[in-house]
């Protein structure tokens, strides 16, 4: 197995981290958002979407397929940081 220089681990899971809490901020937000618009914007959030109001429309069909987005997204974008960092270590012969 080859040697990996502990920088070029912990700049991969910096990158990563950077990512993940990217991702979890957006989630946090939905999350946190949802609630806030329904307290200060009672009004829009009863507007009617195929027979629900906004915020049902938004928990029963919308959220689902925004968490799998954002995992999608995730895990898509690990794999080009780490397609990256192995490119790297390949021009820079830190892979022997």
């Amino acid at each position: 197995m080859a040697e990996v220089d502990p920088k070029v681990v912990s700049r991969l899971m910096k990158r990563q981290a950077k990512l993940g809490l990217s991702v979890a901020a957006v989630f946090i937000l939905l999350l946190i958002g949802l609630p806030l618009l329904n307290l200060y914007m009672p009004e829009q959030m009863a507007f009617r979407v195929f027979g629900f109001t906004f915020t049902w429309f938004f928990l029963a069909v919308l959220f689902y397929p925004i968490t799998w987005a954002l995992s999608w997204l995730f895990v898509k974008k690990t794999e080009q940081i780490e397609h990256e960092q192995a490119e790297e270590m390949r021009a820079d012969g830190s892979a022997k």
